[in-house]
């Protein structure tokens, strides 16, 4: 079969669309004021980026002045989550809940303020990968500070009960921060009617540029400055904006909540495809709940082969996929997030992410189909582990 190129891997991130390359252009040439300056060059670029910020803020059912422009979701999320201790510390509250398959952008934040003397409780998931909102309001002690759970897991796509925990941390006063770098722009969010206080966000996960993202901040909470030095992002963020990245932000996610439900009735059927058509494989499953899970997300186990040696036969039939975060694909580990809903290191180590977009056909389903199965027959052909387990040998 002819070769082709599939992009499958739109968690890991996202083209940059022409619309909003086609905004971004004339701010590096053209429109290039530091928005700081008194003259209408620079003023036009200050409306320009606030104009970005009140699309950001629609998106999400935010005020603008609860925006605030950002580098990227990791950023956001070490802000709300440094932020808040901080200023919690000062009331006596230095207790922080989270769950034990967020994104190293949270856990690696909570493990450093483990050692400035915070206590973090680690919530469990489920073997489908959802977080019991019950064992956060069990967690919930008189000097919590913060509840941050993810929205959308970015291995395995399991969409978390965000309101249900929100509404938890209303009635306990305790403040919710979620990290949807993975769920906006593919489930709709209203931070308002959710009760969510905090929300980071992230623009090439939504055809923006890599190095912009933004925070929501609840009007109410009070957070420290991130970076001192000039009045930039309301006194909290100094530093000359990133005008073109801004206002492309601004389009990218002006165009990702646009008929999310159009998108995803196109996409899901594509994606059980996938699922089920991968799961006729023996010795296969599928990591994550079924239905609770982004529109575009599979993650399957396919046990006797290596992640890492199917990503790069995929690849040279054309096909880009993931074995997990892009993050940390340097790692030798095997996934977090697996190990979270009780895989074993073994399995764990053979996972295929698809994340998949509207640009994903039908014919290109049928080619990643198709391709799959003879890769993993040559995979497990040359597998030791493969052999043992075919002699019903242990492999442990």
């Amino acid at each position: 079969m002819e070769k082709r190129f599939i992009y499958a891997d739109n968690s890991a991130t996202t083209a940059v669309s022409e619309e909003v390359l086609n905004a971004m252009l004339p701010y590096f040439t053209k429109a290039y004021g530091n928005p700081s300056s008194i003259y209408k060059l620079g003023r036009d670029a200050q409306k320009d980026i606030e104009n970005a910020r009140e699309k950001v803020a629609r998106a999400i059912g935010a005020e603008p002045r609860e925006i605030f422009f950002t580098s990227c979701g990791s950023e956001s999320d070490n802000w709300a989550i440094k932020g808040i201790a901080e200023n919690m510390a000062k009331k006596g509250k230095k207790h922080i809940i989270t769950s034990v398959f967020e994104h190293h952008a949270v856990l690696h934040t909570c493990e450093y303020l483990e050692k400035h003397g915070y206590e973090v409780t680690y919530i469990p998931v489920s073997e489908d990968g959802l977080v019991n909102p019950e064992d956060v309001k069990n967690a919930i002690r008189d000097d919590t500070a913060l509840v941050t759970i993810m929205y959308a897991n970015n291995e395995i796509g399991t969409i978390q009960p965000i309101e249900e925990i929100a509404q938890i941390c209303k009635e306990k006063k305790v403040i919710f921060h979620t990290d949807a770098v993975q769920a906006v722009g593919h489930v709709e969010i209203d931070v308002k009617k959710q009760g969510i206080d905090m929300l980071s966000l992230s623009g090439h996960k939504i055809h923006a540029q890599k190095g912009i993202g933004a925070l929501y901040v609840r009007k109410g909470i009070a957070l420290p400055n991130l970076i001192h030095g000039g009045g930039q992002e309301r006194n909290k963020r100094a530093g000359t904006e990133n005008v073109p990245a801004i206002v492309g932000l601004g389009v990218a996610i002006e165009n990702a909540v646009k008929d999310i439900q159009r998108k995803n009735e196109i996409i899901t059927p594509r994606r059980n495809r996938l699922i089920d058509g991968i799961l006729k494989l023996p010795y296969t499953r599928l990591n994550g709940d079924r239905d609770k899970r982004l529109a575009g997300n599979l993650n399957i186990s396919i046990e006797g082969i290596e992640g890492e040696s199917l990503l790069l036969m995929l690849d040279m039939y054309g096909i880009c996929a993931s074995s997990g975060s892009a993050c940390t694909s340097g790692s030798l580990d095997p996934s977090h997030v697996l190990l979270a809903i009780g895989l074993k290191h073994e399995i764990a180590h053979g996972s295929l992410r698809l994340s998949i977009e509207e640009d994903v056909t039908d014919d290109d389903v049928d080619y990643i189909l198709d391709v799959i199965p003879k890769v993993v027959e040559r995979l497990r052909s040359m597998s030791p582990v493969w052999e043992k387990m075919m002699k019903g040998e242990s492999y442990e």
